[in-house]
């Protein structure tokens, strides 16, 4: 199991584009703490879906847009509902902090984008981020996760996480090429 969370973390590393010796070591992670990444990584996305309905105007973009905040809406609402039950208050993280960091720099880039090449930008964005996250909640966040609750919450979301990589995927392929 450690391999598969350094493999993991590598991977979240490398898609992140993530430097720092705090995350940079395999983390320990609290049930807080992974509580705090799960939600930062759903906000990162409606985020994301935001740009996207402001600058796009390609439908497929922004239907998948709108299930991008649709969805992570959702994904949180759970992640609340679960925390407030346990009685946890989430607790920020160098994880959640890089993650944060990493997606203005994202943000930035999206908004620098011209109409034209937005859309493109946009979805591959999407398709870097879901293959990230899911390497992560599933070789990270599921492991460090000690509460049962919380490990079964992350792991019913990783077949929601699988579903948008496939529409970003399928949407991506429109854009091939140019």
């Amino acid at each position: 199991m450690k391999k598969l969370t350094n493999r993991a973390l590598s991977v979240l590393l490398c898609s992140f584009a993530i430097a720092g010796q705090a995350i940079a070591q395999n983390p320990k992670l609290s049930d807080p703490e992974v509580a705090h990444a799960a939600v930062t990584a759903n906000q990162i996305d409606i985020g994301f879906a935001e740009i996207a309905k402001e600058k796009s105007k390609n439908a497929d973009i922004l239907k998948f847009a709108e299930t991008m905040t649709n969805d992570h809406k959702a994904i949180i609402g759970q992640a609340v509902a679960l925390v407030t039950k346990l009685k946890v208050t989430p607790l920020d993280n160098a994880v959640s902090k890089q993650l944060l960091a990493d997606a203005e720099n994202k943000k930035k880039m999206l908004r620098s984008k011209s109409a034209k090449d937005f859309d493109k930008a946009y979805i591959d964005n999407e398709v870097s981020y879901h293959k990230a996250v899911i390497a992560a909640v599933e070789g990270l966040l599921i492991p460090e996760a000690e509460n049962a609750e919380l490990k079964e919450l992350l792991q019913n979301v990783v077949p929601a996480l699988k579903a948008h990589l496939g529409h970003a995927e399928m949407v991506q392929k429109m854009f091939a090429g140019k």
